[in-house]
């Protein structure tokens, strides 16, 4: 799979990433260094824990990832969590949370598949 047909699998606008991004080989390194990333894994951690201010974070630093990346559901996703927890609450996270992980799974996948 090349990188764009990664883009493509997740539902995301390669075309959008490259006219920001020096390179294809740039892009590449960047998607890739993604699966490394432990943003996800504290926000699930957050979220279990009950912890608004940690889940927070983890959802926002997980947002600027995505929009940076160009990874445009998951950063739907997580943009929408994101405004659950600066209003300081949980009350609707367990649902968001469910777009975020369907999301996440399919970024995932297709960046492992490449």
């Amino acid at each position: 799979m090349t990188i764009k047909e990664c883009y493509e699998a997740m539902g995301a606008d390669y075309q959008n990433v490259l006219n920001r991004f020096p390179n294809e080989a740039f892009i590449k390194k960047f998607v890739l260094k993604f699966l490394d990333d432990n943003s996800y894994a504290n926000l699930k951690e957050a979220i279990a824990a009950g912890n608004v201010e940690e889940a927070f974070r983890a959802a926002h630093t997980l947002k600027g990832v995505c929009l940076n990346l160009g990874f445009d559901n998951l950063y739907k996703a997580s943009s929408a969590i994101t405004e659950i927890f600066r209003a300081g609450e949980l009350a609707g996270a367990e649902e968001a949370f469910e777009e975020v992980e369907k999301q996440y799974n399919i970024t995932v996948n297709a960046i492992k598949a490449m």
